[in-house]
């Protein structure tokens, strides 16, 4: 296989890259817009190998919640795929304190089919809200496990700001064909999800 090299040494002077160099593209797959649902789903498939998930202003209906996810192997018909998980977060009042960065036990969970909390606490104040990211490796794989990683910040109920960091994986081996997102109680009053396939 013959290397590939840019025209240029200097970064800024390079416009696009050479043939052939894959460039790791977000595809957008799917934009769903949340208006008082009660949870908002999406279907995977073997089209890409990972699939992010962006969480634009996520809004609950009801003060101080988790705004969670589940998988399932059976085209949405039922979720609670097994998951082993980890959490950690990092927080700040508005005032300045407190203020830490802690492992979050509360957040994880061990071989259980519950939905993972990917952030907690989340006001429901008419500005209060959550946005980050997703990103599920492999889903359709049927050797492996499937893992994740997230990363949201949010507008928590007592004036934080507070930031969740979760990774675990599915412990499945059969393919994950469809995600549902929710929050722990009440509707999803407003908020955006897209789905990108990564190329």
């Amino acid at each position: 296989m013959a290397l590939k090299f840019a025209v240029n040494n200097s970064l800024s002077a390079i416009t696009s890259l050479p043939s052939g160099i894959s460039g790791g593209a977000l595809n957008l797959i799917s934009t769903q817009t949340a208006s008082a649902s009660a949870s908002l789903e999406f279907s995977l498939d073997d089209s890409y190998d990972s699939y992010v998930f962006k969480f634009i202003n996520m809004h609950p209906a009801t003060d101080n919640v988790n705004f969670s996810f589940q998988a399932s192997t059976d085209g949405g018909s039922s979720y609670g795929i097994t998951m082993t998980t980890t959490a950690f977060i990092s927080y700040n009042n508005e005032s300045g304190s407190p203020s830490a960065l802690t492992y979050n036990s509360g957040q994880d969970l061990a071989q259980s089919t519950s939905f993972q909390s990917l952030v907690d606490n989340i006001g429901n104040g008419a500005d209060e809200s959550c946005s980050g990211s997703l990103t599920i490796y492999n889903p359709s794989s049927n050797t492996f496990v499937k893992h994740f990683l997230s990363r949201i910040n949010e507008y928590n109920y007592s004036d934080f700001s507070r930031e969740d960091y979760v990774a675990g994986y599915f412990n499945t081996t059969s393919a994950i064909d469809s995600i549902q997102f929710k929050f722990a109680s009440g509707n999803i009053d407003d908020g955006i999800i897209k789905m990108y396939g990564v190329s």
